[in-house]
């Protein structure tokens, strides 16, 4: 009998734990994420890659869409590109860290790269800031994305040793079909 009791006891308490949990409403995205909604659509980067420790340079083409995890609080983007370097494709996930307060871009590609960023937002300006190896040393990555109108933004992307002197990587235009 007092088996019984304390299975009846638990399942009450299990019940009332279950209960007052599906009452908590679920997480909402934060008003920073409203600004990811930029970039949802599709979009073709027309680019040239700058001769370096990347390759020997040359135009690119990437044609990206990008659109709204169920939730809202991740955007997925998936990627081909064409360059003179070689053809691949490319799986990105953009977000934002409150407790850093940080933008997130998280991106994995076919040329075995995974690239891990972090971004800021001034004005029409969106800054991108990664570390990566290259050739067993640490590089300072930057991309730089200039917002030009609701559908185009310029972009730069620069590489550092030292954090202080950069050299452009890559540089050109993005435009969003309609």
């Amino acid at each position: 009998m007092k088996r019984v009791s304390a299975t009846i006891m638990f399942l009450t308490f299990l019940l009332a734990a279950v209960s007052a949990q599906s009452q908590m409403p679920l997480p909402k995205p934060g008003l920073e994420l409203k600004k990811l909604d930029y970039f949802v659509g599709t979009w073709t980067m027309d680019g040239d890659m700058k001769p370096g420790p990347m390759g020997p340079g040359g135009k690119m083409l990437v044609t990206e869409h990008i659109e709204w995890m169920d939730g809202g609080f991740f955007a997925i983007s998936h990627s081909d590109f064409k360059s003179a370097m070689g053809n691949g494709s490319g799986l990105a996930v953009m977000g934002y860290n409150a407790e850093d307060k940080v933008y997130t871009y998280d991106e994995y590609n076919s040329v075995g790269e995974a690239e891990h960023s972090k971004g800021t937002i001034d004005g029409d300006t969106w800054t991108w800031t990664s570390e990566e190896k290259m050739g067993g040393q640490t590089m300072k990555g930057r991309f730089v994305m200039k917002i030009l109108s609701p559908t185009s933004y310029s972009f730069k992307y620069e590489m550092s040793q030292d954090g202080t002197n950069w050299t452009t990587a890559m540089d050109g235009t993005a435009t969003k079909s309609k």
